[in-house]
């Protein structure tokens, strides 16, 4: 399955479909929370999670952790997660619709979505969470019909340039 996402060329369209459909509501929700008539605050959103936190069937916390990082971390700088929320869902929706840098926005956008689903929220996060696996496993494929087809080559270049030359102009050697 992997190697058909990664080299097919079926697999490339319809990753194509798939990532701008995802981008568009990652894209959406972002530019909502950036231009809404109120500020985005995510911190009610903090204090709801933390206040019922995801629970076992016996009761307990499952995501202890996550609660702790959002109670002594994401809260008190409610304001700096609150600036990532809404840049980072209009960014990795744009990564994804323009197809520029997909792994990486995929990766975000996995990260994302399983940060809402340790906090409760069900919504459209597991469609979200497949759609995004599968964009992430096909890699560069996933990216072909868009900026990645000249983007992705250019930084492989650039890095090589950087780090693949010894001074003394040869190749170094692994």
């Amino acid at each position: 399955m992997v190697h058909w996402l990664r080299n097919s060329k079926t697999a490339s369209f319809i990753l194509l479909v798939l990532r701008v459909w995802l981008g568009w509501q990652w894209m959406v929700d972002g530019f909502k929370k950036l231009t809404g008539p109120e500020p985005f605050d995510a911190s009610g959103f903090m204090k709801g999670a933390i206040a019922h936190p995801v629970a076992g069937p016996a009761g307990n916390v499952l995501y202890g952790p996550y609660n702790a990082f959002l109670q002594h971390i994401a809260l008190p700088g409610s304001g700096f997660f609150s600036f990532l929320v809404k840049w980072g869902e209009f960014l990795v929706g744009l990564g994804l619709i323009l197809g520029t840098l997909t792994t990486a926005a995929a990766f975000f956008a996995l990260l994302m979505n399983f940060m809402y689903l340790f906090a409760g929220t069900v919504s459209t996060n597991p469609l979200d969470v497949l759609i995004g696996v599968l964009i992430l496993f096909a890699g560069f494929n996933a990216g072909k019909w868009g900026g990645d087809y000249w983007v992705v080559p250019w930084i492989r270049r650039t890095v090589r340039g950087w780090f693949g030359k010894s001074k003394g102009g040869t190749e170094l050697k692994s």
